[in-house]
């Protein structure tokens, strides 16, 4: 059985463990690598959302900057660690002119969304809480901007800390990580240890390993392998390889890979076994299939 937290998001909290949590994507974006510009338009993206609500998501994450590969240029140490994005793919001025007129209008629409926005500016992170969002889902670990702790601290939302090998503009030419399972969860419990420090309460904070964010695509499984372990680090866990291209390349058997439509039934079957595994939520672009596969994995947790 799941370790059972209390996630507090400001004025409310959420249960997690006792059944798993949907987070349903919505990208308002025209270049995102598994829908880039389907939900550009500022009213798609509000009735995408809307449908995935009614889907039975439980969080919508809005994000108006990819991270695909190649999509920053990013100052780093000599280990490639990065310290700060020189060149982001989107100012911070034009992602708040795509997110927060949808995440005012959603919260309008439907008062009770959960909504959380996906960035890793400490700037959007204040405007979004300020329109509505509860939870900053932050790719960067809180490392890509050095305001984002103490701006989380003040905000006193949720927070979601993801960790990332890298930068996305030099993914393809990182080394390899040895033992990824090891690096990935020491530094989580680094990064972690640092938001605590800088002010973070712990009741905030949910840890996403990162699947594919600077982990090729071999390197991705021993982390399904051993996910369970994160749960000694202390926090909820949150999962996401939705359409993940480790996925479509394994899918793709003699081809070069599956396009990201076509990875529906690999992202299920991943879900479903990082539910296994202990993940409290799970990131997905495809919410009613998920929801219906983690109702039956939450079945299964419960007769352990």
């Amino acid at each position: 059985m799941r370790t059972t937290f209390q996630w507090s998001l400001g004025t409310r909290s959420l249960q997690l463990g006792q059944r798993t949590l949907i987070m349903g994507v919505v990208n308002v974006t025209p270049d995102s690598f598994s829908d880039g510009g389907l939900h550009f338009d500022r009213d798609k993206a509000i009735a995408h959302a809307v449908r995935l609500i009614e889907e039975g998501a439980d969080i919508i994450d809005i994000g108006g900057e990819s991270t695909r590969p190649g999509a920053h240029v990013a100052i780093t140490d000599g280990e490639n660690h990065v310290s700060a994005i020189a060149n982001p793919a989107v100012t911070a001025k034009e992602e708040l002119r795509r997110v927060i007129p949808v995440i005012m209008r959603l919260k309008k629409q439907i008062p009770g969304a959960v909504i959380s926005v996906d960035t890793y500016k400490s700037v959007v992170a204040r405007a979004a809480v300020d329109a509505g969002a509860e939870i900053v889902n932050d790719v960067s670990g809180f490392r890509w901007d050095r305001e984002m702790t103490r701006t989380l601290a003040e905000l006193q939302c949720g927070a979601v800390l993801m960790h990332m090998r890298g930068s996305p503009d030099r993914w393809r030419t990182l080394p390899p990580p040895g033992n990824v399972v090891e690096l990935v969860k020491s530094e989580l419990a680094q990064w972690s240890e640092a938001a605590l420090n800088a002010g973070v309460r712990r009741d905030r904070i949910v840890l996403d390993p990162g699947f594919g964010f600077g982990k090729r695509l071999e390197e991705n499984y021993p982390l399904f392998a051993h996910f369970e372990e994160l749960a000694a680090l202390g926090f909820p866990l949150l999962a996401g390889v939705s359409r993940k291209s480790f996925i479509g390349r394994m899918l793709a058997q003699n081809r070069t890979d599956a396009p990201p439509e076509a990875r529906l039934y690999g992202s299920i079957g991943a879900e479903v076994a990082l539910i296994l595994k202990g993940a409290h939520v799970v990131r997905t672009h495809e919410v009613e299939p998920a929801v219906e596969a983690a109702r039956v994995a939450d079945i299964i947790l419960r007769q352990r």
